[in-house]
């Protein structure tokens, strides 16, 4: 039986590290570098980035960010699961948190920017199932063949 621990983390610890050198490599493989929009480390641990990681007794299985562009809008980034647990739903698992706390906020929604290409169809595919729908580029994004830019606006109470 799976203990999945889903918690704030540092991207700075040792296996989340080298996790996030996987995710940057990934996306440097699949895009120009003037269109790798995924935040390195430092980026990462910089103020209003809140970041997360997603543990099965012990052993790292993804990690996702939460950026706030403003007091109502956050953007999801960095989401990365590792080649091991693909499949088995911790992504679907770290979004639904980020999402979560982006409503424990007080955001009116939440928009990412992600590949066009084949490679990045599992991540559109989760991100439209969550009911992300694909929207014009929001700052600091623009209109390129190699993004896409999607967001989902939150119900409130």
């Amino acid at each position: 039986m799976s203990e999945y621990v889903l918690e704030p983390a540092d991207p700075r610890e040792p296996d989340i590290a080298d996790l996030l050198v996987t995710h940057l490599a990934f996306a440097n493989e699949q895009s120009p570098p003037e269109h790798v929009h995924a935040l390195d480390i430092d980026g990462l641990s910089a103020a209003g980035v809140s970041f997360f990681s997603l543990r099965d007794g012990g052993v790292l299985l993804a990690v996702g960010a939460l950026r706030e562009i403003d007091s109502g809008h956050g953007e999801v980034k960095s989401m990365h699961t590792a080649s091991a647990a693909r499949g088995r739903g911790v992504g679907r698992l770290v979004l639904n948190h980020l999402l979560e706390v982006a409503r424990r906020r007080g955001y009116s929604r939440v928009s990412l920017e992600t590949g066009t290409m084949d490679a990045f169809a599992p991540a559109r595919r989760l991100y439209e199932s969550a009911g992300f729908e694909v929207t014009p580029p929001f700052a600091p994004y623009w209109d390129n063949e190699y993004s896409v830019c999607m967001t989902l606006e939150l119900v409130t109470s």
